[in-house]
């Protein structure tokens, strides 16, 4: 059983992991070229089925925020970078002010800046300048073709993933959900 301070050890240790790892908080415009994910891929409205590229899942978790949660499959013929499948399953991500690209802060616009997000202290509310609370954050998880879900090792930016497998960005609040349920 994890204590709290393992849980935040473990948060910080995902943020910090995050560094250098999500994707741009803005969208590549129609005119940009395409990246090589790009046009070696394309997205899947839903993933409920089998998914022969990579199933990509946003779970807003214990915000229970459903306009950003989603579950797409994005098609990949080879390993990709995970925020090129982010990108290409239209998935907005947000660093902070302090750590643009760097950090998760948001995910498709989730958790608002104007929405309290209850915690065992009280209530909070993501400004998106800094480290992101230890108890309230975005976590990153994998799941390989064959195995369990995992707490991914690297951040969005250095993360490959193959055909097959799984990926999913999940809000935790004091620890809960504390893995994928996906």
């Amino acid at each position: 059983m994890r204590t709290a301070a393992a849980s935040s050890l473990a948060a910080a240790g995902l943020l910090f992991s995050l560094a250098a790892c999500s994707a741009p908080a803005t969208q590549p415009a129609a005119s940009e070229p395409a990246s090589s994910a790009a046009t070696s891929s394309s997205a899947t409205p839903s993933a409920s089925g089998p998914c022969d590229g990579v199933k990509v899942i946003v779970d807003s978790g214990a915000l229970k925020q459903a306009a950003a949660d989603t579950s797409v499959c994005v098609e990949v013929d080879e390993s990709t970078v995970a925020a090129d499948v982010l990108k290409e399953a239209n998935i907005k991500t947000e660093g902070t002010e302090q750590y643009p690209t760097e950090l998760v802060c948001r995910v498709n616009g989730v958790p608002a800046a104007d929405f309290d997000i209850t915690h065992k202290a009280g209530t909070y509310r993501e400004e998106c300048k800094g480290m992101p609370a230890a108890f309230a954050y975005w976590s990153l998880w994998v799941k390989p073709a064959s195995g369990d879900w995992a707490y991914a090792q690297e951040g969005l930016a250095t993360l490959k993933v193959s055909p097959g497998e799984s990926l999913e960005l999940l809000y935790t609040v004091d620890g809960e959900p504390a893995a994928s349920a996906a």
